[in-house]
């Protein structure tokens, strides 16, 4: 039996959900709690918790989380829907917690207890992350734990902050990572904080996974892309752009390289310091991958499949298909309406 075949890491997160890999390395699961003020944006919360979640399910059991109140009982959300945080907070969970996210909102009062400045200047002694949704920097300045720190907060109270922690360079950006300090003004910055917080503990093909399953409407009408992560030179951009508007009809590689202006040696050696393959393997990955897009969320034919993917046969485009996914085209889950 032939061994199935693993994408290279230009496609390998755009597929990654899609492919059983090989057994991975034990890591120490990261464990993040989340503080429901009264009235937090519900949309900030969900956004970062999403993104935590969907790690997990492409690869189970690399984060937990859980949700506390200052009190006991129920949270009201800016939505007006109620949550019964799992736990109240208090010094033992925020020790046993590698990230701390304050959840504010936009009606969430700027008042902290005395209690609630321990708690957050203890979990910053311990060694604890910390972050802010909406509003939340402005608990982390109230405890002193933003003095030299870069920041967002909502543009409706970056003035009460400014005014609290006057070494705090309180920024207009969506999201900031500052070092140990995490902090987004808005639900889409909530998402992109949570994902620069698990980029910096895992690696980019995950990062990549959950970028994709997040953006499932969207792919329903676009082609394959490379991730925004994936840094690549002018050229090599070039070519790659190339390849992406000839999938039907692919490029050999000599037209590739006249159309870039590049020779075919010099663009092999740009996919290989760059991408870590080549081009003949991104290609057919870059095809395979657009193929899997058109069979889950377009109701074109297998047939019709193949062809819009530049394969000459069906016996062809099924033997590709199986040695990346492990099962013929034929059984790909379709996820149209």
């Amino acid at each position: 039996m032939n061994e199935r075949r693993q994408f290279s890491g230009g496609m390998k997160g755009k597929n990654l959900r899609y492919v059983e890999e090989g057994p991975r390395e034990s890591t120490q699961q990261a464990r993040a709690g989340f503080l429901l003020l009264e009235h937090f944006s519900l949309p900030a919360f969900t956004q970062a918790l999403d993104t935590i979640v969907t790690a997990n399910l492409l690869r189970p059991r690399l984060f937990s989380s859980r949700t506390f109140g200052l009190a006991e009982g129920e949270v009201i959300s800016d939505l007006g829907l109620v949550i019964r945080p799992d736990a109240q907070i208090n010094l033992e969970a925020v020790r046993n917690l590698d990230l701390l996210v304050i959840c504010g909102g936009y009606r969430t009062e700027l008042k902290a207890s005395d209690e609630l400045i321990h708690l957050l200047r203890t979990a910053a002694e311990v060694g604890v992350t910390l972050a802010g949704l909406w509003n939340g920097a402005w608990f982390l300045g109230m405890a002193g734990l933003l003095e030299g720190y870069r920041c967002a907060i909502h543009p409706e109270h970056r003035p009460a902050l400014a005014e609290i922690s006057r070494v705090t360079q309180v920024t207009s950006e969506a999201f900031v990572i500052d070092r140990d300090r995490l902090t987004a003004s808005s639900p889409a910055g909530a998402f992109h904080m949570a994902l620069e917080w698990i980029k910096g503990l895992h690696d980019k093909a995950l990062i990549e996974g959950i970028e994709d399953i997040l953006s499932f409407e969207e792919s329903r009408y676009r082609r394959i892309n490379p991730s925004r992560h994936i840094s690549m030179s002018a050229p090599l951009r070039e070519v790659v752009k190339l390849m992406e508007a000839n999938l039907e009809e692919p490029l050999e590689m000599e037209q590739l390289a006249v159309y870039a202006g590049r020779s075919r040696r010099q663009v092999e050696r740009l996919f290989k310091e760059q991408l870590g393959t080549t081009p003949q393997r991104y290609y057919l990955e870059l095809r395979i991958t657009e193929a899997r897009r058109l069979l889950q969320h377009t109701e074109l034919s297998q047939v019709e499949v193949l062809v819009a993917c530049g394969f000459v046969s069906p016996s062809h485009f099924s033997k590709c298909y199986s040695s990346y996914f492990g099962y013929r085209p034929s059984r790909e889950k379709r996820l149209v309406k």
